[in-house]
């Protein structure tokens, strides 16, 4: 009865223990970022890293209000879009974190994306942005030429995806779930908008990427035209050493 006794306390202390580790694990990184340093080196880390609070995000439109909660706990991949309008290498940003996720096989549902939104554009153009977003990927064929073609004539702001076009993409599939991008759009606090500028010493261009850990700190930043295998490589590093989100 007794050892019994004790293997149970040695089994409660031990799930007690397995559930801060992880946390432990971001706070060491978090306090010695440098631990990054030389292994996951295709972004730019952030050092020190910025943390950001969860009041600093909020939902841009009804669906980020009703899945904001998704967002602690979960490693972000964080588009940024600086100004009213979201020009192409912007929505081939979009795009290519859309295609990240999907990359990230059974590490998916530790990750969430998100765009931040400085600028109120007008209405129906943001709603072209995540229709884009959403459905763009289905054209996206190095092997077929026209569809290639239309991709790249759709990834211009002023190109639009009208009725007719939506339903050739969408076909038999249900309209509801193929017109939903999974990208969470939020509008930030003035307090982030001041730390992602000063991380970017004023310069914030179209198209760049942030890397967020389930902590809320900014932590890798990538240029435009980043390469997402690259961010892959990165990420898939960071999940597998922190074991956190």
């Amino acid at each position: 009865m007794i050892n019994q006794q004790k293997k149970n306390r040695l089994l409660i202390l031990t799930i007690f223990s397995m559930s801060f580790i992880p946390f432990l694990i971001a706070l060491g990184l978090k306090s010695n970022p440098e631990i990054l340093t030389g292994s996951t080196n295709n972004g730019q880390l952030i050092t020190p890293l910025v943390t950001t609070e969860r009041t600093d995000f909020r939902g841009f439109d009804k669906f980020s209000e009703d899945n904001i909660a998704e967002l602690p706990g979960h490693w972000l991949m964080v588009n940024v879009i600086p100004s009213s309008n979201c020009n192409d290498i912007c929505l081939e940003a979009l795009l290519k974190t859309r295609q990240l996720r999907l990359m990230l096989n059974k590490e998916l549902p530790r990750t969430r994306r998100i765009a931040i939104v400085f600028k109120e554009p007008a209405s129906d153009m943001a709603s072209q942005w995540w229709l884009k977003d959403a459905l763009l990927w289905r054209l996206r064929s190095l092997a077929n030429k026209q569809d290639n073609s239309l991709y790249l004539n759709l990834l211009h702001e002023k190109n639009q995806l009208d009725a007719a076009l939506v339903s050739k993409l969408i076909g038999t599939e249900n309209r509801a779930f193929a017109v939903n991008s999974d990208l969470i759009r939020i509008k930030p606090s003035d307090s982030l908008v001041n730390k992602i500028t000063v991380i970017r010493k004023g310069n914030i261009p179209d198209g760049m990427l942030f890397l967020m850990d389930p902590l809320g700190n900014l932590m890798m930043q990538y240029e435009p035209g980043f390469d997402p295998y690259q961010v892959k490589s990165d990420l898939m590093h960071l999940l597998k050493i922190s074991q956190i989100g």
